[in-house]
């Protein structure tokens, strides 16, 4: 009797192929991370900030999302990149989140660009070392006043120095086919810094699954907003404005269009 194939904890099949695929993308992209970040301590804490974003994440980044393409067949089409800032201002980053490949893809379509991470980040070995060169804003997500005080602070100082800022404001992955009530830290860092922002949009969880390791070949699409302009906007208009254009693009894009299930824990899962 054939053997049942493996599935997901969505109760989608996995394949054999799939998984052979995914392990040696991991198995690379572990050697690749700490011989990089081995790297990075010796030249990129000689670099000013921007260059040094440049060279410790965005290269890195460029690998990874290149591996992933060669080794799994993860693809990607970006509708939008005319959007993509190149004034020297420090943009508001607003994303929707499914995955780990946008936090790979996104600093190499608009950089320099630090990303607001939980503070657990920080002390992975290679890795959180070496995020912890381009200053990233930390945050203890259990405590939650203090961390928007931070977001929006630190958030600024960058901004000032023309470096974007990302941030997922649902603040955790969220399956395809799901949505979660956006927070109002990022659109409150972009009203009070007067910073303009651009909304993203995409479907990676449908290739780069949340609730397994193994990855699926595909095509991931992305959609990148017009600018918006937010001197004259209040933290609600651009909060109401981000999370219905995100959550509009995502299900036009999707094959799991939003089941009407809104995610209300503090996490959803896994992370691979």
């Amino acid at each position: 009797m054939k053997a049942a194939s493996p599935v997901s904890a969505s109760g989608n099949p996995v394949h054999l192929s799939h998984m052979l695929r995914t392990l040696v993308f991991y198995l690379w992209l572990a050697t690749f991370t700490v011989a990089w970040c081995l790297i990075c301590f010796v030249i990129g804490i000689f670099l000013p900030l921007k260059a040094r974003n440049y060279f410790v994440l965005v290269f890195y980044c460029r690998v990874a999302v290149w591996s992933a393409r060669i080794i799994c067949g993860i693809r990607w089409q970006v509708k939008g990149l005319e959007n993509v800032p190149e004034d020297g201002r420090g943009y508001v980053l607003l994303s929707k989140h499914q995955s780990t490949w946008e936090t790979f893809f996104l600093p190499t379509t608009v950089a320099p660009h630090v990303q607001v991470v939980k503070k657990e980040l920080l002390y992975l070995p290679f890795f959180g070392w070496a995020l912890n060169l381009i200053h990233p804003i930390f945050i203890d997500r259990n405590q939650k006043a203090n961390a928007l005080k931070q977001v929006i602070q630190q958030g600024t100082e960058r901004l000032n120095d023309g470096i974007h800022v990302l941030v997922f404001p649902e603040g955790t992955r969220i399956p395809p086919g799901k949505r979660k009530d956006f927070s109002k830290g990022g659109a409150m860092l972009a009203g009070k810094a007067k910073a303009p922002v651009l909304a993203i949009a995409h479907n990676s969880g449908e290739y780069w699954p949340n609730d397994h390791w193994v990855k699926k070949p595909g095509t991931i699409q992305v959609v990148i907003s017009p600018v918006i302009e937010t001197s004259e906007l209040t933290t609600a208009e651009i909060n109401a404005w981000s999370e219905e254009w995100i959550n509009n693009e995502v299900d036009h894009i999707s094959s799991n269009k939003f089941d009407g299930d809104k995610v209300d824990a503090a996490n959803s899962g896994k992370r691979f």
